[in-house]
């Protein structure tokens, strides 16, 4: 969150009813089934799928690729747009899966805040806290939702310590659920004085909301169990003093997350958690960028590339490029500059997605995200204005953990396979090195299962087996310094010596001890183990 100072302009009523948000959690908490939830509020679905969906039982809109929906977990980043209550929600779905953070570090570059889902049983997770300190760098506000509290699950005020501690930020009920695991019978909303019911019988109805004039109003007890509405008020009257009232500047600065309990399968705490959102979530915000911040209230349009996803529609070879406006009322068939080639673009049939169906986008205002569908023009970090040369700073690109090398099954079909290996490189799915000796290709990735969900889509959507061999390098550092003594050091070390996509160079080690022995012999070469994604 840049400058959110108080004088800034007010925005125009169409970019300030935009709310764009990403979800984040540890893989299971209920992100996907929270995500198939929203839409369904939104109008956007009839009926919620589940992600491991059992015979007749729908399977989930945001989970689109064939891998995605055989293991049930969501490996690709997926946007999608519709509107709640006179808002405009345009929500980035994230890879849980940690061997997929890098593209959700990038998805959080295009957000103006993040939905954290814990698990009522599990509270914060490694995942999560991993995702958390990204938000934090970006000052990102975060709103939280405790899902599966129909389940076994821990002590409310247990959940909120924790929260607390672990990710050292201050945290405000905004419901209080009443009854847990088998007893759990609902929530009521603090923030509107409501009892809300939960209906166990039917998963996708909208639960039923009792206005209530405050705790002591007799009508609770018409809805509630009595040792149940003791325990809850007892529970309330502890919260109210011990827990900061909410304060929605802090929210907005990011040091205050207001926490909802509910459980996404039971479509539950969720229609609160999007007013929630919708009243507390920021309005588009300034990106950061070089020379000058990009601000969304300015007339002229301008966007960045975030991801980019190759082969969505595997019948036409395409790639499409997630573009966050920044600024300005985009329409159809603009002409935009591409800043890193200085050309002129015309957009012709820009996107809108609702999960894995699309639209034909005729405008996008600040705030929205759009697909720009091309064949390989774009690239993550590519900036798109009416003009102004600005780029956009701050989109990451780490240093894989895993090295291995590739081979065609096939060895005629060395060709193909180069080609397949640049379109995942430029996706973003991994790091491909071209070694300055010998031929073949070394192929990085930050988790292991990568190397599964690459062999299995370059044999889908290429039709070439392929298998990954050990390789005796373990890590890989981008090489930076002046240009002589780069090249110095680039003809001394060439057996460790490769390019990637991009053609920088890149230093493959395998050992820490290479790396401590560069910083000796060559003071004047610095290795980084990120290197930001731009021209």
């Amino acid at each position: 969150m840049l400058d959110s100072a108080p004088n800034r302009p007010e925005l125009p009523p169409e970019i300030a009813r935009r709310r764009t948000f990403a979800i984040i959690s540890h893989p299971d908490a209920g992100k996907t089934t929270l995500t198939e939830k929203f839409l369904l509020y939104g109008g956007a679905i009839q009926m919620a799928g589940q992600v491991r969906a059992k015979g007749e039982a729908r399977r989930t809109r945001s989970d689109f690729m064939k891998m995605e929906q055989d293991r049930g977990i969501s490996v690709s980043a997926s946007a999608m747009s519709f509107d709640f209550d006179g808002f405009r929600f345009n929500l980035v779905d994230t890879p849980g899966h940690s061997d997929f953070s890098e593209d959700t570090y990038r998805t959080l570059t295009a957000v103006d805040a993040a939905v954290m889902v814990i698990d009522g049983a599990k509270g914060v997770e490694s995942q999560t806290q991993k995702l958390f300190e990204v938000c934090r760098l970006r000052d990102l506000p975060i709103l939280t939702f405790c899902n599966k509290m129909d389940r076994e699950s821990r002590d409310t005020f247990e959940i909120i310590d924790e929260i607390q501690e672990n990710l050292a930020i201050d945290v405000t009920p905004a419901s209080w659920p009443i009854g847990v695991g088998r007893d759990f019978i609902g929530c009521y909303d603090l923030l509107r004085d409501r009892l809300e019911l939960m209906d166990r019988a039917d998963r996708n109805k909208v639960a039923e909301s009792i206005e209530i004039n405050g705790l002591d109003d007799p009508a609770l007890a018409d809805h509630v169990p009595a040792d149940l509405l003791e325990k809850f008020l007892e529970e309330v009257e502890m919260a109210k003093e011990l827990l900061p009232q909410l304060d929605p500047q802090a929210v907005l600065e990011g040091h205050m997350t207001p926490i909802w309990f509910g459980s996404a399968i039971n479509s539950f705490g969720v229609q609160e958690l999007m007013h929630g959102i919708s009243q507390y979530g920021p309005e588009p915000q300034p990106q950061s960028a070089e020379p000058r911040q990009m601000a969304p209230e300015e007339k002229k349009v301008a966007g960045f590339v975030f991801k980019v996803q190759a082969n969505m529609d595997p019948k036409h070879r395409d790639r499409v490029a997630f573009v966050r406006m920044a600024s300005g009322h985009f329409k159809r068939g603009m002409k935009l500059t591409h800043v890193r080639t200085k050309k002129p673009m015309a957009v012709s049939n820009p996107v809108l997605f609702l999960a894995s169906d699309r639209e034909l986008a005729e405008e996008a205002w600040a705030g929205d995200i759009i697909g720009i569908p091309n064949h390989g023009q774009l690239r993550i970090g590519d900036t798109l204005t009416e003009g102004e040369a600005l780029r956009v700073t701050g989109i990451p690109s780490f240093a894989p953990e895993l090295l291995q090398g590739v081979r065609a099954g096939d060895p005629m079909k060395s060709k193909h396979l180069e080609k397949a290996l640049m379109q995942f490189a430029e996706e973003g799915a991994a790091k491909v090195f071209k070694p300055s000796i010998g031929s073949g290709f070394i192929v990085g990735v930050v988790g292991a299962l990568q190397f599964e969900v690459l062999a299995s889509r370059i044999e889908m959507e290429y039709g070439l087996p392929v298998r990954f061999e050990a390789s005796q390098f373990t890590s890989a550092r981008w090489v930076h310094g002046p240009k002589d003594a780069v090249e110095k050091f680039a003809n001394a070390n060439k057996q460790h010596i490769s390019h990637d996509h991009d053609g920088d160079i890149v230093y493959l080690t395998r050992l820490q001890w290479d790396i401590d022995r560069v910083g000796r012999d060559y003071p004047d070469v610095t290795l980084s183990a990120t290197k930001e994604m731009m021209v």
